[in-house]
């Protein structure tokens, strides 16, 4: 028996719902099965040369090996805001208004401990990225779930949030494109959670980290394209998904200036800042053309065009993916999210992430990650059709 007690606030945190599915998965991997991994959100491909070719040479430089900015590199916040400008027409000052982030894991699990104090709400995408219930636990906030179902596009029901609820609610978290569930967001919701947010003087805080993952020519729009957005968001962007650099850990977050100081002032007592090298490699990223970013998409929306076809010919029903690159799937009947994952893995030797990991409302889905070649999603397929459900 352990002599040492964790903390309470470790010891409150959701069971790790996919360890069981972790040990079958070492356990078939050990028959000598081969695994097909559709599980990880993290891309297959490597970063684009032209990234790669920049870092080695930020490496060389001796200036870039000492402590770096805890805000970030002005010439990184600057590319950052750039960027901005060029692909949502949207302006900001680079040295109040920008920060750099190591990976917006980081930024949004950091965020609540600026704003939530014990005992305030947080309103809460269920299903959702996992770190914003967490991270408003870490805070000391309470979590309110918002449903994402199918029959509303995956987007909330901002009318359903109680009054008495939004009476003590301090951040209202929003992520499209949405992991897990592929939704996009238009316009007019985007009007509505800031209408929301304006009456009951909310922070905005939108995860866009997918933003750039979108097919068939159909461009996610930012938050901060709205009149007023800027006097209370804050948007988290991610070089991971848009540039294949999960492994870097660099992004940064954009918006209300002192949104974006209070999360600064956070990570100046926690952190030190990215590796200056790694803020050159992102500024190179940012200031590229859209050759890099373009080819994503076609290998992602390609391998979408073989998944989906391929699962509705099998019986399934998936919610057709126009951005992210990921599937969601509701399971066959008399099977759980938790079950169906099992006996994929099982019976086919493929890896999906039980949607019930995602909250609540994520049980009776999978998501399947297009992170796998044509060929290997192929495969996957002739399994699926040769076991059945």
């Amino acid at each position: 028996m352990s002599r040492f007690s964790l903390s309470a606030r470790i010891k409150a945190l959701p069971p790790y719902l996919f360890a069981e599915l972790d040990r079958k998965k070492e356990e078939v991997r050990a028959r000598g099965v081969d695994i097909i991994d559709l599980g990880v959100g993290d891309p297959d491909r490597p970063t684009p040369k032209f990234i790669v070719d920049r870092m080695k040479r930020e490496a060389a430089v001796p200036a870039n090996h000492q402590y770096p900015s805890y805000e970030g590199l002005p010439e990184f916040r600057a590319a950052a805001a750039k960027w901005c400008r060029r692909r949502f027409n949207v302006s900001l000052d680079p040295s109040s208004e920008v920060v750099a982030l190591i990976g917006t894991k980081e930024g949004i699990a950091h965020f609540p401990l600026a704003f939530v104090n014990p005992g305030d709400v947080v309103l809460v995408p269920d299903p959702g990225y996992p770190v914003f219930h967490i991270a408003t636990m870490f805070a000391g906030g309470k979590s309110h779930f918002m449903p994402l179902l199918r029959e509303n596009g995956f987007l909330p029901d901002l009318d359903a949030i109680p009054r008495s609820v939004l009476a003590k609610t301090k951040i209202l978290f929003i992520n499209y494109p949405n992991n897990p569930t592929s939704a996009v967001a238009d316009r007019k919701f985007f009007r509505k959670v800031l209408g929301l947010a304006e009456e009951h003087n909310l922070i905005v805080a939108h995860d866009a980290a997918y933003s750039e993952i979108y097919f068939d020519g159909n461009r996610p729009m930012s938050i901060l394209e709205l009149p007023g957005a800027k006097k209370r968001c804050i948007e988290f962007h991610s070089l991971s998904k848009t540039y294949n650099m999960t492994g870097w850990r660099i992004g940064f977050a954009v918006g209300n200036l002192e949104l974006v100081a209070g999360l600064g002032k956070v990570k100046t007592n926690v952190d030190s800042g990215a590796f200056q090298a790694v803020q050159g490699a992102g500024i190179e990223a940012m200031e590229s053309d859209d050759e890099a970013t373009d080819s994503i998409r076609r290998t992602y929306q390609d391998r979408r065009d073989v998944l989906v076809p391929g699962l509705r010919a099998l019986g399934l029903d998936p919610v057709f993916p126009k951005a992210t690159f990921y599937v969601w799937i509701p399971v066959p009947k008399g099977y759980t999210s938790a079950s169906f994952c099992a006996h994929l893995l099982e019976k086919t030797g493929i890896v999906t992430t039980p949607g019930s990991g995602f909250g609540k409302s994520g049980e009776g889905y999978v998501r399947i990650a297009l992170t796998k070649g044509k060929g290997r999603i192929r495969e996957a397929l002739s399994r699926m059709r040769k076991v059945g459900f």
